[in-house]
């Protein structure tokens, strides 16, 4: 029989720490049931193989590329040849006009995206839950999930018809009540507005498909007991609804906190101009323009780490007031 490699791995542990003829006491020790654990689930183990080596390859293995923040980098000598400058290039970035800019501006997205669009899914789920008309239920669900297969230029193409200002409904609408038409996607006090709102439009049933998976696990004897003693429907969801699926909800927070300094550039490349720099120009937005186009790697790649750095943090102090405040942390 053909042994697998994590079956060679375990032989090999048993006999370099016990010897063939020792495998009882082995078995005994803790490292001896650690291994003994993963030979029983060696068949899961060699399930995750492949998902492990992906990410050892394209997401772990580039990670060398950090290296080019602390460089003067040039592309005809490589990372290895390149001039080390240290901390320069993140003296550049604090330095910048438009660091403080690219800080507000991300930041105030993403508490705009966890005050509005986090909890959104969650209200509709629960809403979702209380329908009893299985078809209809399921085509509510089904509906509202049809605005993630759209595509983000369609969805941005979508948005430059619907509020042009001179043949968009939207602005018909406006005009008929005011007289006046509004540039919606010129002015940049409505790029916020308009990407929260495109946002809740395109993930909202999406996003809220964990949550009805959660709320199907909810034993219906609780909701049964419930209506005995006399609950109304909103009194259910509110002290069995939402406490059985808190757990859930404090994780995903916790992971969208700990992006609190990363936004995807996509959108807000294809929403923004010149003209709504002031609130729309972000961190990956910036990181873009200095890496592609303006080919500063080192610089782009400073940042870059620079924002990693403090979504980490972020996410650690996170964690660890959830772990104080509830039984519910990532670690």
């Amino acid at each position: 029989m053909v042994l697998t490699f994590v079956e060679i791995c375990y032989i090999i542990y048993e006999i370099n720490m016990n010897g063939l003829c020792d495998m009882t006491d082995a078995k005994n020790s803790k490292l001896g049931i650690f291994g003994r654990r993963m030979y029983e689930t060696r068949y899961l183990h060699l399930l995750a193989l492949p998902g492990l080596v992906y990410l050892a390859i394209f997401a772990y293995g580039p990670m060398y590329g950090v290296l080019m923040a602390f460089q003067n980098f040039r592309s005809r000598l490589g990372i290895w040849g390149s001039e080390w400058v240290g901390f320069d290039n993140f003296i550049r970035f604090f330095e910048h006009p438009h660091f403080w800019r690219l800080i507000q501006n991300t930041v105030i997205i993403n508490v705009y995206q966890i005050l509005f669009v986090f909890p959104i899914p969650i209200i509709f789920a629960l809403l979702l839950n209380e329908l009893r008309g299985r078809y209809f239920k399921r085509t509510v669900q089904t509906v509202s999930y049809l605005p993630n297969f759209i595509s983000m230029p369609a969805i941005i193409g979508m948005m430059v018809m619907f509020l042009s200002p001179t043949d968009g409904f939207i602005n018909q609408i406006v005009y008929f009540f005011t007289g006046n038409t509004v540039h919606f996607m010129a002015q940049p006090e409505w790029f916020r507005s308009l990407y929260i709102m495109s946002e809740i439009w395109t993930t909202m049933g999406w996003s809220a498909i964990i949550y009805i998976a959660a709320l199907s696990g909810v034993n219906p004897e609780l909701y049964e007991s419930a209506v005995i003693d006399g609950a109304r429907r909103t009194q259910m969801m509110r002290h069995i609804s939402v406490p059985s699926i808190a757990p859930t909800i404090i994780i995903l927070l916790l992971l969208n906190i700990g992006t609190l300094m990363n936004l995807g550039h996509e959108k807000v490349l294809l929403m923004q101009n010149p003209l709504t720099f002031s609130t729309s120009d972000v961190i990956s937005t910036f990181v873009f323009r200095m890496g592609l186009e303006m080919l500063d790697y080192s610089f782009a790649t400073a940042v870059s780490v620079f924002n990693s750095v403090i979504n980490i943090g972020i996410l650690v102090i996170a964690n660890t007031i959830a772990r104080k405040v509830s039984d519910t942390s990532l670690w």
